[in-house]
């Protein structure tokens, strides 16, 4: 069972007893966080009932939603560190497989 680019936890939770085994991203963008849901080539956001998306001002409540329906871990990335423009750094953005192999490993439990 697949899930679509939006998934409320509880469908993610059905997925999950249905054999889905999804890669976990909690993305950092400037201090809030959002959870993306990685499976094979499909991204889904966790979101809310009426379809958007959820965000956090940290990473604690994060945990106990996720743990609760038994994930164990994830990958924590950074969306806002490409580059320094008040210096005139200029960076590339990462693909999304950079960001993934390079983020921070995090437990759930």
């Amino acid at each position: 069972m697949g899930l679509g680019d939006h998934a409320t936890l509880k469908e993610l939770s059905q997925a999950m007893s249905n054999g889905l085994t999804p890669l976990v991203e909690v993305q950092s963008m400037d201090g809030i966080y959002t959870v993306r849901l990685h499976d094979g080539e499909s991204n889904t956001q966790l979101s809310n009932d009426q379809g958007r998306t959820l965000t956090f001002h940290g990473t604690g409540k994060i945990r106990e939603l996720l743990g609760s329906i038994g994930l164990t871990h994830g990958v924590l990335t950074w969306r806002d560190q490409c580059g320094d423009e008040m210096i005139g750094i200029e960076g590339q953005a990462q693909s999304q497989e950079e960001l993934l192999a390079n983020g921070t490993r995090i437990s759930f439990r």
